[in-house]
């Protein structure tokens, strides 16, 4: 185990909302033994008690990290989102503080892809609702309206990790699948690649949703968008709550142009479980609703502790920031006899000239030196002979531009 600048049983590390173990035992392999664990999400104002001694913050989708407790953060160095998005992250504020924050985008891809498959063939055979006459008691033997999965054609709307793994398997099962995308895509299989949208909505027997959030897609399944969908496809939602009106959606089903919706998100979702929830979704015919469970399955929840506290280790051990969404990305090497200073300062001009300046001043023999910087920060590794003087550190705190400075080794 490499030695690093900062004692690892000094690093203080919070988890909160039941962090899979595997995320646990991965920090203490390395040596970091203060890790408190906490299973819900924290308030801003419960957060804000805690935060001040804090090393490195691990949270899933409910702990809101605000200018407000980045603000408090005086020794965060870096923060896991342990799950796919940023969302719950003031990001501007992670970056001006030079607070790596790491997320885990894919890590779910295979647990999301699968349920799309279940809701393919839930839907196809009309499950919700023969599931709940038979709970009922009635017995709603009958083929009517049921359909094999094999020999239809699947629509994939985002053609990336999730979208391109539902291809695949929805290929092994004999389905046709199309796809379409804003960017180029190589297809994988025998997929087809639309060229615009409305041909796959006129052509596709199910529809599957794998978009990001944001304003480009918000309410993209409109009246619009279903009106050109063939009548009585089915429509899968596990991407974002916000790219579906689901008003139109329910009218759309309710007036039998669309034959079944499979929506495992919504615009608008409780805060924990357990919480009342509502959507004019519910009470529909062939209908099948989850509670934002896509990626909820052990395995991907341990990947994700893996994946994300991997991250973590690596960046607080050598200073490596792949995978941040907060920190320009430097890819480095393990350096074993050297000192490796991390430098985080506002990307403006003549930064690096001061950083260097003081390096040739203090005789720093320099061994190498990695740069990467985005619009509003820089991010610097210098790794120099062991001989050179202590005094370097301070000095580059004392520039205006520094925003954050660390050594490790």
């Amino acid at each position: 185990m490499a030695k690093t600048s900062y004692p690892r049983e000094r690093i203080k590390i919070l988890l909160l909302e039941g962090i899979h173990p595997a995320a646990v035992s991965l920090f203490r392999e390395h040596g970091y033994h203060q890790i408190e664990l906490i299973s819900k999400a924290l308030s801003e104002e419960e957060l804000l008690k805690k935060i001040k001694q804090v090393h490195v913050l691990g949270i899933r989708s409910k702990t809101k990290l605000t200018p407000a407790v980045f603000s408090q953060a005086e020794k965060l160095l870096a923060a896991g989102c342990f799950c796919i998005g940023v969302n719950q992250v003031n990001l501007p504020h992670a970056m001006s503080r030079g607070v790596a924050v790491f997320n885990s985008p894919f890590s779910n891809t295979r647990s999301v892809a699968e349920l799309v498959i279940a809701s393919c063939i839930m839907l196809m055979r009309r499950i919700p609702e023969k599931n709940k006459a038979t709970h009922e008691g009635r017995w709603l033997k009958d083929s009517k309206g049921c359909f094999e999965v094999r020999g239809k054609t699947l629509g994939i709307v985002g053609y990336g990790h999730i979208g391109s793994q539902v291809s695949v398997l929805a290929e092994s099962l004999g389905m046709n699948v199309i796809f379409y995308d804003t960017e180029p895509k190589l297809s994988l299989g025998n997929a087809h690649a639309c060229k615009q949208m409305n041909e796959l909505l006129s052509r596709a027997d199910i529809i599957t949703l794998h978009v990001p959030g944001g304003e480009t897609t918000r309410n993209m399944v409109n009246e619009s968008f279903l009106k050109k969908m063939k009548q009585g496809s089915v429509l899968i939602n596990l991407s974002r709550g916000e790219v579906m009106d689901v008003n139109a959606v329910a009218k759309a089903i309710s007036n039998k142009h669309l034959g079944g919706l499979a929506a495992d998100v919504f615009p608008l979702e409780p805060e924990g479980a357990g919480d009342t929830f509502y959507s004019p979704l519910q009470h529909l015919e062939n209908v099948l609703l989850t509670p934002h469970i896509g990626g909820s399955t052990m395995e991907a929840q341990e990947n994700i502790g893996l994946d994300v506290a991997g991250k973590l280790i690596h960046y607080l051990e050598t200073g490596n920031s792949m995978g941040s969404v907060s920190v320009p990305q430097l890819n480095l090497p393990v350096q074993y006899d050297a000192h490796r200073i991390l430098h985080i300062h506002k990307n403006i001009p003549g930064v690096m000239s001061k950083v260097n300046s003081i390096m040739n001043k203090n005789k720093a023999n320099i061994l190498g030196q990695y740069l990467q910087t985005n619009t509003d920060i820089g991010y610097v590794a210098t790794d120099i002979d062991k001989k050179t003087s202590a005094s370097i550190l301070s000095e580059l705190k004392k520039c205006n531009e520094t925003i954050r400075v660390r050594t490790v080794y």
